[in-house]
């Protein structure tokens, strides 16, 4: 079933999210649900919070980064209660988009590692390196589970030339190819 996706703006996006066990109900069927949203809505990742929920899970598919980038074909995978341990290797600029804040896209500095910990659907423990646009992927997600979004990241001058679609999106003034929550007015 696709998901209608929060957008900017929606409370949900700033929250820190929780930790889930083994018997979080319908845990199967949610990230069934979360990569058949994200594959309808043209995403290579896709947190929790964007789907309403605040809870530590996180899907990501890689493989349509796998023209330019080899490591990240057959990178589909989901991640419950990821943390992010260590983040190393060169400061690396990538232009980043993100399915909340739909037509923004701006060029965002991370880490070109990380190691991190989390549990496979199956509730598996996991302690794995990744780097290069996979680690780009997990982090931006990982970010959406501590309340962060991409545009965080950016300089204040940056976040003020975009205020104006940033409002756009948060008002419901967008069009996408899926269903969006727009925040309700105050």
């Amino acid at each position: 079933m696709i998901l209608p996706i929060y957008a900017y703006g929606h409370p949900v996006l700033r929250k820190i999210s929780n930790n889930i066990d083994k018997d979080y109900p319908k845990l199967q069927e949610l990230i069934d649900n979360m990569f058949e949203t994200m594959y309808f809505s043209s995403g290579v990742g896709l947190a929790a919070p964007q789907v309403g929920l605040n809870i530590n899970l996180v899907v990501v598919d890689t493989n349509p980064y796998s023209e330019n980038y080899s490591e990240a074909n057959n990178i589909k995978q989901a991640f419950i209660n990821p943390e992010i341990i260590e983040r190393t290797g060169d400061d690396w600029e990538f232009n980043e988009g993100c399915l909340s804040l739909p037509e923004i896209r701006e060029e965002v500095v991370r880490k070109k590692e990380i190691r991190i910990t989390y549990y496979d659907e199956n509730f598996v423990f996991h302690d794995k390196t990744f780097n290069s646009v996979i680690a780009r992927v997990i982090q931006h997600e990982y970010d959406h589970i501590n309340g962060i979004l991409f545009v965080d990241h950016l300089s204040s001058l940056k976040k003020t030339l975009l205020k104006r679609k940033l409002n756009d999106i948060s008002k419901g003034k967008i069009k996408t190819d899926y269903k969006m929550i727009i925040p309700k007015k105050k």
